[in-house]
């Protein structure tokens, strides 16, 4: 099951700032669900939390019946895009995409499989073999979605700055994710502080500010 479920979700800073305030909220398996508020309300560091990027103040989080809270990042079936996309200069968009399956000890026929099958959906089966240094900002993108996705991820945890480019690139971004969404059924949770992208993607929206949750529509 990939549903996620925040149980009193709290975040308190040492400055004593509140960032998530008590927050319960449940997901389904394979809903795509995007988080909107203004910046600060919190919706960020929620992601990073349940990404375990971010310790928790208080309160739980649960991936399926499995308690995250106290499970390392590496071992949560899940997969983050984030604005700092950590692909290796020095690699080929190939082995940046099989890195995460590789320290994994997958056979090497199913790293190539999942690499390739992964490259042909998101349309960059021509350029796998070229370094990363060599490619476009869109290119780069899409080969960190793909890193993701070849682990086979139950939630993928995307952040706004991830998108933040030109209007065209960010909604081939969102078109990607979409897809990503319908043929794998993996659970997303999306975050923006734009509205009408949020309404725009026709899919249930967490509405947030100072922290807690407005609404759910």
């Amino acid at each position: 099951m990939a549903s996620v479920t925040l149980e009193h979700l709290t975040k308190t800073y040492p400055n004593g700032f509140i960032s998530v305030n008590d927050v319960s909220l449940q997901i389904e398996d394979g809903e795509f669900v995007v988080f909107h508020g203004p910046s600060g309300c919190g919706k960020s560091t929620i992601l990073r939390m349940i990404g375990g990027l971010e310790d928790i103040t208080s309160g739980e989080i649960y991936l399926g019946t499995d308690l995250l809270n106290d499970i390392l990042p590496r071992d949560r079936r899940l997969a983050m895009a984030f604005q700092n996309y950590t692909l290796y200069r020095h690699f080929n968009a190939y082995d940046n995409m099989a890195l995460g399956l590789r320290l994994r000890d997958f056979p090497r026929t199913v790293i190539d499989s999942r690499v390739k099958d992964a490259a042909n959906f998101l349309g960059i089966s021509g350029i796998l073999d070229k370094k990363i240094k060599a490619l476009s900002d869109a290119d780069k993108q899409r080969v960190a979605l793909g890193r993701a996705i070849v682990c086979h991820p139950k939630v993928l945890l995307v952040d706004e700055d991830f998108a933040r480019q030109n209007d065209d690139r960010r909604r081939e971004m969102l078109r990607d994710i979409l897809a990503i969404n319908e043929k794998y059924k993996t659970t997303v949770l999306y975050v923006t502080n734009d509205y009408d992208e949020a309404v725009s993607l026709k899919k249930k929206i967490v509405y947030m500010k100072d922290g807690k949750i407005t609404g759910i529509g």
